[in-house]
């Protein structure tokens, strides 16, 4: 019977966790990472302010645990694109396209995630994600290169350029953000695919059909 027990608080707790770390991305995704206040958190999940508190002492320590939580969903989802395609062109590609899908489908969340100022400590928590896209991105690349199906360069240092072309287009000042019409957003993802292939060495990309996916619907992000 002990054992029962605890198994059974295990599961509320973290259902309760979950509970947390869901209302905390949703705020950030309307509002950013200034609205993911803990009685902000604790309204939105349902439970007390106290409660949340025995999970994350701090905002901080939510917030912390958001980027982290929400850095392995997006590396996931690369992950899951990348495995799926059929050869290492189609699966950067595939990559390149989930990435820019992603934000475009959820741009508040993914601007908190890379480029909305916060403190200092929880920048280097967001670096960390910022290092993860690009190593994502460098295993496609070398990934190419190891089939010759790139000419030579340094896969870290373009992956890194290709992250930063990727944000800059998305989420930076200068992008023209998410619009209403699904079309608009497809060609921008698409256009954005192409780029990155183009500027890796895929000059033939569109002839080679390695942006057909973007004639899809964009993916829903989960929630």
């Amino acid at each position: 019977m002990p054992y029962r027990r605890t198994e059974n608080v295990s599961r509320k707790l973290a259902a309760r966790h979950g509970a947390i770390m869901g209302a905390a991305r949703a705020l950030a995704g309307e509002g950013g990472m200034r609205a993911v206040q803990i009685a902000a958190v604790a309204a939105r999940a349902g439970i007390a302010a106290g409660t949340v508190y025995r999970y994350f002492p701090a905002k901080t320590d939510l917030v912390t645990a958001l980027v982290a939580a929400q850095s392995a969903a997006e590396i996931a989802a690369l992950d899951r694109a990348g495995d799926a395609a059929p050869g290492p062109l189609s699966a950067l590609a595939a990559a390149i396209v989930t990435f820019a899908a992603r934000a475009l489908a959820s741009p508040r969340l993914a601007f908190a995630m890379i480029a909305e100022p916060v403190e200092p400590e929880l920048d280097a928590a967001r670096l960390a994600y910022r290092r993860a896209l690009a190593g994502a991105f460098e295993f496609r690349i070398r990934s190419a290169l190891e089939r010759n199906l790139l000419p030579g360069q340094d896969a870290a240092v373009a992956a890194a350029a290709l992250v930063g072309a990727l944000i800059e287009g998305l989420i930076g000042p200068l992008a023209p953000g998410p619009a209403e019409d699904p079309v608009k957003n497809r060609a921008q993802v698409q256009t954005l695919t192409l780029f990155g292939l183009r500027g890796l060495g895929v000059i033939d990309a569109r002839a080679r059909g390695l942006v057909v996916q973007t004639a899809l619907p964009l993916p829903a992000v989960e929630r």
